[in-house]
């Protein structure tokens, strides 16, 4: 992390001219003496910084030096606040140093830097148990630097039955789903996701998107996924599961189960989507020891059938 503070002491003394080393500590959480520390490092390390003894004393960059984060030109300023994101694999520690750099970076950098935190989410679970990889999308570079600079793109996209259509979008954000890459964008029908290994042509029209006040990736997301997993499963079941099972559960149906109130008996009330009766019971049979279905019938009368053949095959 010390290479971390270091920067940001840099971009603090170029955003505000003269800095004390208690401002320092203060912005970065540190102890006085720790940015004493670093202050000094900064000067031993030949970057033109000296200090003002006395009142209103402090520490300066010399004539008015400027530094774009160490020579980082804009896209790739772009490219570390990335790891500052919901998106990043980043220790905690490591978002918050970098969250702090962006308030310090110099005015033409900020806006992107800014967006760029926002502009990816990464949702770790993948699409039913598909454990298929893709490669990275050829056009995703393209459409996550069209995200950050918020502009506009002329969308080449071939559907799930090969036909290609083009039409213009308003990129909001990138989502990475397990392997596969999505671009959530606004369109004249409203906002749609685009499966971005589909992308046959990704031009910037270089106007600016038209970007929804409220909007918010993370959430909207959800919503989209939410809705598609309806689409995948759209049978529920009811069930009571012992509560000791309960993390068993999880476990196989991920966020197929949703867990409601006790019983009388100290049982959990659950409901289960899955794709169809058939594939449903299938699923649940081995679950028997600790799930009882309630409904709807059709599920039930699968699980008595395949009870029968297990207990006259094996009986």
């Amino acid at each position: 992390m010390r290479t971390d503070r270091l920067v940001a002491v840099l971009l603090l003394l170029q955003q505000r001219e003269q800095v004390t080393a208690a401002e320092v500590a203060r912005e970065l959480e540190v102890s006085e003496r720790t940015a004493r520390r670093d202050l000094d490092a900064l000067a031993m390390a030949g970057v033109p910084v000296y200090s003002l003894q006395g009142r209103g004393g402090g520490w300066r960059l010399i004539g008015g030096a400027r530094t774009d984060l160490s020579g980082l030109t804009a896209g790739e300023a772009r490219a570390l606040f990335l790891v500052a994101g919901p998106a990043s694999a980043a220790t905690p520690a490591v978002k918050t140093a970098l969250r702090k750099l962006v308030h310090a970076l110099p005015e033409p950098f900020r806006v992107q830097a800014e967006a760029a935190a926002s502009a990816l989410v990464r949702d770790p679970q993948r699409w039913g148990a598909s454990r298929v990889e893709h490669p990275v999308p050829r056009f995703l570079d393209d459409l996550q630097d069209a995200v950050i600079r918020g502009v506009q793109v002329r969308l080449g996209y071939v559907d799930g039955n090969g036909a290609e259509t083009g039409r213009t979008v308003h990129p909001l954000g990138i989502v990475a789903k397990g392997p596969s890459w999505y671009l959530v964008a606004h369109t004249e029908a409203g906002r749609r996701t685009f499966r971005i290994d589909r992308v046959s042509s990704a031009d910037p029209t270089g106007e600016p998107v038209h970007r929804p006040r409220d909007f918010d990736l993370a959430e909207s997301w959800r919503e989209i996924a939410d809705e598609v997993e309806r689409r995948r499963t759209p049978l529920e079941i009811q069930a009571l599961c012992v509560r000791h099972a309960l993390s068993r559960l999880r476990m196989v149906l991920g966020d197929r189960l949703v867990v409601g109130g006790a019983t009388s008996d100290g049982r959990a009330e659950v409901v289960i989507r899955g794709y169809n009766e058939y594939a449903l019971a299938g699923e649940l049979a081995g679950l028997v020891e600790w799930l009882e279905v309630t409904g709807p019938p059709g599920v039930r009368d699968r699980l008595a059938s395949i009870g029968a053949a297990l207990v006259e095959r094996y009986g």
